[in-house]
């Protein structure tokens, strides 16, 4: 099965419209596997709990099309503070245990995949902005596609990163 890396962060509107192009190609690719790699495009060393929602998000088993459709819209369109946890909880709370994320997250349970991930992303893949999209564990000439900086991609861009795979 085809497996890419999808590289975002909720807070970029190009990420959000990234997202919505691939939403929208995935139904024609239905043995293609993504990797959700949420990351930082401004990286900060303090605890970024909207990053650490998508990992929550998963283990508490929720809607995950709807986790990324409400996060984007919150943080990119709307500007809410997804980097305050109480601010957070308030946005998820219709899509899953709001009390039970409050309890991992203080846990620090997935605070290090914030940090894998950036390094994953900006040490290892060379990407420079996002969203981006890498086959993972292959050569630099692998397929791959990085937004262009101010402008995002295009659906043919995607698709044809798709069809490379």
């Amino acid at each position: 099965m085809p497996k890419f890396q999808f590289f975002y962060d909720y807070l970029c509107p190009h990420c959000k419209k990234g997202y919505e192009i691939l939403m929208g190609l995935l139904p024609d690719y239905p043995n293609m596997e993504v990797e959700w790699r949420p990351i930082e495009l401004n990286p900060k060393p303090i605890m970024n709990p909207y990053i650490q929602a998508f990992y929550i998000a998963q283990e508490l088993g929720a809607d995950m099309d709807k986790f990324h459709s409400t996060l984007f819209q919150k943080a990119s369109i709307e500007s809410q503070n997804v980097r305050s946890s109480k601010v957070m909880a308030d946005i998820i709370e219709n899509i899953m245990n709001k009390e039970k994320y409050l309890e991992i997250l203080e846990s620090g349970k997935y605070s290090s995949k914030v940090g894998e991930n950036n390094d994953l992303a900006y040490e290892k893949d060379n990407v420079w902005f996002l969203p981006a999209f890498r086959v993972p564990g292959l050569s630099q000439d692998a397929p791959r596609l990085d937004a262009q900086g101010g402008i995002g991609i295009t659906a043919e861009e995607l698709k044809k990163f798709l069809d490379k795979l």
